[in-house]
């Protein structure tokens, strides 16, 4: 949920440039036609000599002139604030949009009317009508937006029209505050299953990353107030001259890549029900199981880039919240679109580089199209992991609805020589059928129980 975002404060600084003469301009036919008609009375009145018609005309040129004084200075003293609840959703659900009116001014308002402007994919845009708002009040209407493609997109400015009680001036002012509402990919609960090894990501392989900071480790460290004096380490404070206390060994973490092939040309037809969203969307749910279950995972791209503010080595999950680093990925999803890259040689440099291991470990990758010599290519990927499990989209089917081609029969029995769990992704497939018979063909091939010693569950 979003905090408030309140409008710019009421005062003079928030007027338009248009000053006067803009205020003038929200003169309604109503009120021009009494602000004319007060006009001629008084010329009238004085060629005649006709102090009663001299009034009238003057009453019937004030009045409208007192609105619009009136309803400009109102203008400036209304505030307005917007409030998400949730600020990220998953594509095709439902966000509510809360808007709140306050009257901040000694005077009561005339008619509000409300508009916010929304992007047309997340629905029509909301219109409201409020009536008097008392002084010191306040009102509150809400709306709801969806969408679904995945993405971010803005909500504001938020326009407000106000009407004085005669209807002589009609004035709008903009505000100036914007949210973002981020649609996310959709995610699949993936079921658990184990490709070998230990259940969770944690275990005592001999490259694996650090688990969460804070954790012990073996090197004395300065006391702390709250910490244990049975582990004091009476030899470290001796040398010090401080008390030093024992940091036991840290649990580590399993590290996994989650590769995403964006290529432009690895992909054909587009929309929420393409071979490309089900490639994100399914990245999106393996990324998403694996750090609830105690992995560091990486997100990858065919253009060597990873999710930044990850930490030096790039994975998420070993030192931040598994909570935060989902959402930190799922917002880079959010808005990953096609590249115009030809090949994967990038992401396999990423994958070969690092002294940290960060190449080994658990590799799942979504792949598109993939011709002779990109299959060669992602054959090589599996040197530097424990595991490698492959869902590849023949994108062709997802247009035309056909079977696989012979094609990509090939691609699989390549990219399984080289040690990879291959399968092929047929359009509408939900990923939790794939995930189930990655594990079972993972633990039934002659090599199941070797080279991963984290597992996957």
């Amino acid at each position: 949920m979003s905090a408030a975002r309140p409008a710019a404060p009421p005062g003079p600084e928030g007027e338009d440039k248009g000053g006067v003469r803009a205020a003038l301009g929200g003169l309604t036919t109503r009120g021009r036609s009494f602000l004319a008609a007060g006009v001629a009375a008084a010329a009238c009145a004085y060629v005649l000599g006709q102090s009663d018609l001299l009034r009238v005309g003057l009453l019937l040129a004030v009045l409208p002139l007192i609105c619009v004084a009136v309803l400009y200075r109102t203008r400036y003293r209304v505030a307005a604030s917007r409030r998400l609840s949730p600020s990220r959703v998953p594509a095709g659900a439902e966000a509510r949009v809360h808007l709140r009116m306050d009257n901040v001014s000694r005077m009561p308002t005339g008619l509000l009317m409300l508009q916010d402007h929304v992007p047309y994919v997340l629905g029509p845009r909301p219109r409201f009508v409020l009536d008097r708002v008392e002084a010191g009040g306040r009102r509150e209407v809400s709306y709801r937006v969806r969408s679904d493609l995945r993405g971010r997109y803005p909500l504001g400015p938020l326009q407000l029209r106000l009407n004085d009680p005669f209807g002589m001036c009609e004035l709008t002012r903009s505000f100036s505050a914007h949210d973002i509402l981020t649609v996310i990919p959709r995610t699949e609960v993936l079921p658990a299953v184990r490709l070998a090894g230990e259940a969770s990501g944690y275990g005592d392989g001999s490259r694996r990353a650090l688990a969460l900071a804070g954790d012990d480790d073996i090197i004395p460290r300065a006391y702390r107030y709250g910490d244990d004096l049975r582990r004091v380490h009476w030899r470290s404070t001796a040398r010090y001259g401080e008390l030093m206390v024992r940091r036991e060994e840290q649990p580590q973490r399993a590290r996994c890549t989650v590769l995403l092939d964006t290529r432009r040309i690895a992909y054909q037809g587009a929309g929420p029900d393409s071979a490309f969203e089900w490639a994100v969307s399914g990245a999106a749910s393996a990324l998403v199981h694996l750090l609830e279950h105690g992995f560091a995972v990486r997100l990858l791209t065919d253009t060597g880039s990873s999710v930044p503010g990850t930490g030096a080595d790039g994975f998420a999950g070993s030192t931040q919240e598994s909570a935060d680093s989902a959402g930190l990925m799922l917002d880079t999803l959010a808005v990953v679109d096609h590249s115009d890259g030809a090949g994967l040689s990038r992401a396999i440099d990423v994958l070969r580089g690092g002294n940290s291991g960060g190449g080994e470990g658990l590799l799942v990758a979504f792949f598109g199209d993939l011709d002779e010599e990109q299959a060669a290519l992602a054959a090589r990927m599996r040197q530097r992991s424990g595991a490698a499990v492959a869902f590849v989209l023949d994108s062709g089917t997802w247009v035309t609805g056909g079977a696989v081609t012979g094609a990509v029969d090939e691609r699989l029995r390549l990219l399984r020589e080289a040690g990879w769990t291959a399968l092929s992704v047929r359009p509408g497939t939900p990923l939790t059928e794939l995930w189930q018979q990655a594990g079972r063909e993972r633990t039934q091939s002659p090599g199941g129980t070797n080279g991963f010693s984290g597992g996957w569950s």
